[in-house]
């Protein structure tokens, strides 16, 4: 399993919209999107069924990690809107507004990880520890 599908678990595990459920045959889990709470489906491996991103809530490009509080996970389409606030300042008053709104979101959202899930967030944790500030797989 690769890295990028293990941190989506992870967030999956700490997220309460996701629930188990069946696509056809297939185990997988159902969520909503962080931005608009359209339905999100990943698969028990870790593979977005629908349209599903890593939303990194402090971005990339001004030092955001990819510990779990500051992931969620976000609809293709909301997910590149947001990018375009990515690009502004660092200081800059909008951005902080977007940002404030997602952490705010995900606080909510958060729950201890199901025993079938821990692995994942456990595995997540020490990948933070241990990477710095980039992963190349997300």
């Amino acid at each position: 399993m690769t890295a990028k599908r293990r941190r989506v678990l992870a967030i999956v595990a700490t997220d309460s919209t996701f629930e188990r459920s069946r696509h056809g045959t297939q185990a997988v889990w159902v969520g909503a999107c962080i931005h608009c709470r359209s339905p999100l489906t990943i698969a028990a491996d870790g593979r977005p069924v629908s349209q599903a991103t890593i939303e990194h809530i402090w971005p990339q490009r001004h030092g955001g990690d990819n510990t779990l509080t500051n992931l969620a996970l976000a609809c293709g389409v909301c997910n590149r809107g947001k990018s375009r606030h990515d690009t502004r300042p660092k200081n800059d008053p909008r951005l902080a507004e977007i940002v404030a709104e997602l952490r705010r979101r995900r606080s909510e959202r958060w729950r201890d990880p199901p025993d079938e899930l821990a692995t994942h967030v456990t595995w997540a944790i020490r990948a933070v520890e241990g990477e710095g500030d980039n992963d190349p797989e997300v």
